[in-house]
């Protein structure tokens, strides 16, 4: 019997390792959805397109895999524009399947065809990858060209269009192709250029890891501990690189926000980045922290895509590739010359413990509402230690990157893109992907966790065990804190306010979760606890201090930087 092209979709994903998917089901994809409920996939409908994507996004950065999601044709499709946008700027590989009417409806010259509209051309600048299975036999090339695209040089998203006159079309073909077979997979560097960079690093006095975003997408943490170890050097996060690698905790510091992570870059003769795009929040490598010293420094750039090489900054020792497969080619090169650590990375580990220490003690306490970097103290104390971190949101990410106790392994944050509303969906796809087993905390603003709220009802579906632990000041915190500076005190804060009656914890309870209000500081603790010990998806609404919310952001002249217009 011939295989079905809905099937066949499905068995070319498997063999990329791909076993969840996300959408709004329709008749487009009824089969699809059929089958691979059947044959055990994670199938996960949502309430809103764009959650979709933000779900198949996480899944991809908790598997270092593509995702799939789809979207039902015209308005289901048009839902789907902000998550490839998304998408596109965070260097996700998801796969984004549209529905359309038959090719015959829609080449016809009519008025007035129903939920129809020409959609591939509207997303040409969002993806990598923009093509249609026009005929059955064309699947393969298809599917396998949208998988390349996806994760060959910048990951990316990819829109592929599958018009209802090719779904239940038969096709007589061989067991799917493995991904090497048709694709570059674990691309080393060439030998020369890995022995320059090892004689680089045993060369440098004081060299530094830069960790980016990519480190986490890639899973390749423990190979990034590996070659930490054998430097003997600090890791410097990236904002994006904000997930702690498994024993490097300890040495890991915050570029910008953190004095030991200054003081390393200030000194640092040797940087090696891995994962990072080397983007404004970084300086370009070359502004601000990094002037110091920059004659003498030499930088090494593990980089997948070519054509990035020398954009934002010279390379002197570039190494394209896979950074899975090039780590561990360093790793060897200097297993046999591990370095000694300088005096300065014991005085920079003791610094920022103790600046963590001094933040934890001094954070405004014993205030109602709540004062927000108290809020991220205790909530960030109550963290489990196996946990997913989610951010999300203006002025609470903000307070969160100085003041968080917790050093979470995997976190889930749209730095990139600062898409807000995306923190609930990734929860979601981030539960999905750790198999709903491990402990989620999403630490969001009220307007952002706002967005997407109906997902709420998918998380307690879906008996995640998250809890969202929601700063509520019942206003845009971040935008009133721009109003205050561009216009003054008592200025109008046009549009930045909405209504002080709205009870999240009760809006949870409507969904089949666990809810609880808090306005003091000695309760988030006990309340975060007993969200857990409940076995539901959980809501604390934290009632915040809206005029500390707005004006007391720490450290948000480092963070206005980034935005330096022209002079980077």
């Amino acid at each position: 019997m011939g295989v079905k092209v809905y099937e066949r979709i499905l068995d070319l994903f498997e063999a990329e390792g791909i076993n969840t998917i996300f959408g709004i089901p329709d008749p487009n994809f009824v089969h699809m959805f059929h089958l691979a409920e059947e044959r055990g996939w994670n199938v996960v409908a949502p309430h809103h397109e764009e959650s979709a994507g933000f779900m198949a996004e996480a899944v991809s950065r908790m598997t270092g895999k593509a995702s799939v999601c789809i979207g039902t044709l015209g308005p289901g499709v048009a839902n789907l524009a902000g998550a490839m946008m998304c998408a596109k700027v965070e260097n996700s590989p998801v796969i984004f399947l549209g529905g359309q009417r038959a090719r015959i409806t829609e080449q016809r010259v009519r008025r007035g065809r129903i939920q129809f509209v020409k959609q591939a051309e509207l997303f040409d600048p969002s993806v990598k990858y923009n093509a249609s299975i026009e005929y059955a036999d064309q699947t393969d090339e298809v599917i396998r060209e949208g998988l390349r695209k996806a994760l060959s040089g910048t990951p990316g998203p990819v829109y592929i269009e599958y018009p209802s006159h090719v779904i239940l079309e038969e096709l007589d073909v061989p067991a799917p192709l493995p991904p090497s077979a048709y694709r570059l997979v674990n691309q080393t560097a060439g030998q020369d250029r890995i022995d320059a960079a090892a004689a680089a690093i045993r060369a440098a006095s004081q060299p530094i890891l830069l960790v980016g975003h990519g480190v986490h997408t890639a899973r390749a943490g423990e190979s990034v501990k590996a070659l930490a170890d054998l430097m003997a050097a600090p890791a410097i996060q990236t904002s994006g690189g904000t997930s702690y690698i498994r024993g490097l905790e300890d040495r890991t510091f915050p570029y910008g926000f953190s004095p030991s992570a200054v003081d390393a870059v200030v000194k640092s003769d040797l940087v090696v980045a891995i994962g990072t795009e080397l983007g404004e929040p970084v300086h370009y490598g070359r502004g601000r922290h990094w002037l110091a010293n920059e004659a003498n420094r030499t930088w090494i750039l593990i980089e997948q895509d070519p054509e990035a090489i020398g954009v934002n900054r010279p390379i002197d020792v570039p190494l394209v590739g896979d950074l899975r497969a090039i780590v561990p080619q360093l790793v060897e090169a200097l297993k046999d010359t591990p370095r000694t650590a300088t005096p300065e990375l014991a005085e920079w580990i003791k610094q920022d413990a103790d600046r963590l220490a001094e933040l934890a003690q001094t954070a405004p306490s014993g205030l109602s509402p709540v004062h927000p970097a108290r809020l991220i103290v205790e909530a960030t104390k109550a963290f489990p230690s196996d946990g997913i971190m989610v951010r999300d949101g203006g002025a609470t990410t903000i307070f969160g990157w100085t003041y968080s106790q917790a050093k979470p392994n995997d976190v889930m944050w749209n730095q990139n893109f600062g898409h807000l509303g995306t923190g609930l969906p990734y929860a979601v796809g981030a539960g999905v992907a750790a198999g709903g087993k491990r402990p989620m905390m999403l630490i969001t603003g009220d307007s952002s966790f706002q967005f997407h709220i109906a997902e709420l009802e998918t998380a307690a579906r879906l008996n995640l065990p998250l809890v969202c632990v929601v700063a509520v000041d019942y206003a845009w915190g971040l935008e009133v804190g721009v109003y205050k500076r561009t216009f003054g005190q008592g200025s109008l804060e046009t549009g930045t306010h909405w209504s002080t009656n709205t009870r999240l914890d009760k809006v949870a309870e409507g969904f089949g979760c666990y809810g609880e209000y808090v306005e003091r500081d000695e309760d988030i603790a006990p309340a975060i606890k007993r969200a857990y010990a409940s076995g539901k998806t959980a809501v604390i609404h934290v009632a915040v201090d809206p005029k500390a919310n707005s004006e007391e952001m720490p450290s948000y002249d480092e963070f206005r930087t980034w935005y330096a217009e022209g002079t980077q």
